[in-house]
């Protein structure tokens, strides 16, 4: 069996996401870096150098004036990684895509372009559309309510992969020689038709050298645990102890193989944010920087997102949190509740939600590149998580972690010291599914085999 190593993530953030209220400022990062393709490049061959499975670039399509810098002003997942997949040749493009405002069809054909385009390295992360706001950009009066969003998503994925099965691998044997393009028993239509899609297919492109692009998915909720159990490859999450991350893995993987999947062939990805300096207590005295340096108002108009972007400034910061009713049941209904529960169960003020949730953002990788390489470690080891997700905006603070933590995590073997393979897949150690069309084809064949033949 080959060795476990830990899976690395870089999330492409240009000029910062929530809480990072000020990355903005840094003179290393352009001003206009959330919108610059070199940028994104740059950062990708920089991960790349440093043997990162994958990229990954965040999404949404419903923005507010309080909305993170990144957020106001970015490009579009696919086109960019599009643009970056000829500027690299090993590490995974990962982009997210919504199932609620998308059809099939658009989604398998792009998806399969990218993974085409570079050779087998696209994935998918697939969301069911939080931001309530969106419905208004596509002509819709009100969002998906929570079970429509899932069920919709479930199927959604299900087209894709279907249509995704359009051709064998061995549908166009391009034969100059004997004239034959194309063999026509290798083309299968899909005729879907379900409670939220109809498609016919097929799709027109070929299977790439990974087979599919990588499925991944990020939600907590109950629905939302049980659609990446469903459907992914991989899983996006966030976890703050160590017990946590173990539970989440526990869950997932239990839900996975009553579904009759293989809970190993899933890969855990919790996002973290590791401080590094030359000592313990210096990097210490920069998360405490970094986190004085939020804004208490921003931190204030960010918290409205979970429920619909609800203006939380209108209340009184010092008396309970406000009664919001069933605000964020069509939005991030999960963390809406979430945020709920701990004030109610604290007795906590709005201005006391709102401090915790800066505080909250608090990373436990904070130290010097030993420390932060053994914490690392010890969640691997502890079945925590399979991989993680580094944020990167400021170039140097990311070299520390691929110039010092790194080549710790490589000699204590659990970091691998080059790549595995060419494709996402080969890199996250997941098989290539082979064509549902082609297994049929080959399980009869086997029957057929069998089938004793009657002696008259």
């Amino acid at each position: 069996m080959t060795q476990r190593t830990l899976k690395l993530g870089a999330v492409l953030l240009g000029v910062g996401g929530p809480g990072q209220h000020h990355t903005w400022l840094s003179p290393e990062i352009p001003g206009d870096a959330s919108v610059d393709i070199r940028w994104y490049i740059a950062r990708a061959q920089q991960a790349e150098a440093a043997g990162f499975d994958l990229a990954f670039i965040v999404d949404s399509q419903f923005i507010t004036p309080d909305s993170p810098h990144h957020y106001l002003n970015r490009l579009e997942p696919l086109t960019l990684l599009s643009a970056v997949a000829v500027h690299t040749s090993r590490i995974g493009l990962v982009g997210t895509l919504t199932t609620s405002y998308n059809d099939p069809f658009n989604i398998a054909r792009r998806l399969a372009s990218l993974d085409l385009i570079s050779d087998g390295r696209a994935g998918w992360n697939v969301v069911a559309t939080g931001d309530g706001g969106t419905a208004g950009n596509y002509g819709r009066d009100e969002h998906y309510d929570y079970a429509t969003r899932y069920g919709r998503a479930l199927e959604h994925v299900r087209v894709v992969q279907g249509l995704w099965q359009s051709y064998e691998d061995d549908a166009f044997p391009r034969d100059k020689e004997q004239g034959v393009f194309f063999d026509r028993g290798r083309q299968h239509r899909l005729d879907h038709v379900g409670q939220h899609f109809s498609v016919v297919g097929p799709l027109n492109i070929q299977r790439s050298p990974q087979g599919q692009p990588v499925i991944f998915q990020a939600g907590d909720s109950h629905e939302g645990r049980d659609l990446g159990a469903s459907i992914a490859d991989a899983i996006f999450t966030h976890a703050q102890t160590i017990e946590q991350g173990q539970a989440f893995a526990r869950d997932i993987r239990a839900r996975a193989a009553a579904l009759g999947r293989d809970p190993d062939q899933i890969v855990i990805f919790p996002g973290i944010s590791p401080i590094i300096a030359d000592t313990d207590a210096q990097a210490r005295e920069k998360e405490q920087e970094i986190l004085g340096g939020k804004s208490f108002d921003r931190a204030l108009a960010e918290l409205g997102r979970p429920f619909g972007w609800h203006d939380l400034s209108q209340y009184d910061l010092d008396a309970p949190f406000p009664d919001l009713g069933d605000l964020g049941d069509r939005s991030f209904k999960t963390q809406a509740e979430k945020i709920k529960k701990l004030a109610r169960d604290n007795g906590l003020t709005l201005r006391q939600v709102v401090q915790h949730q800066l505080d909250a953002r608090r990373s436990p990788f904070v130290g010097s590149a030993a420390t932060v390489a053994a914490e690392i470690e010890r969640w691997f080891r502890a079945g925590a998580f399979d991989g993680v997700n580094i944020t990167v905006t400021v170039p140097s603070e990311f070299a520390r972690f691929t110039d010092e933590v790194l080549p710790i995590l490589r000699e204590r073997g659990v970091v691998r010291t080059g790549y595995a393979a060419s494709t996402l897949r080969g890199n996250l150690g997941l098989p290539i599914p082979e064509n549902t069309h082609t297994t049929a084809r080959r399980t009869a064949a086997q029957q057929a085999d069998r089938t004793p033949t009657l002696v008259p």
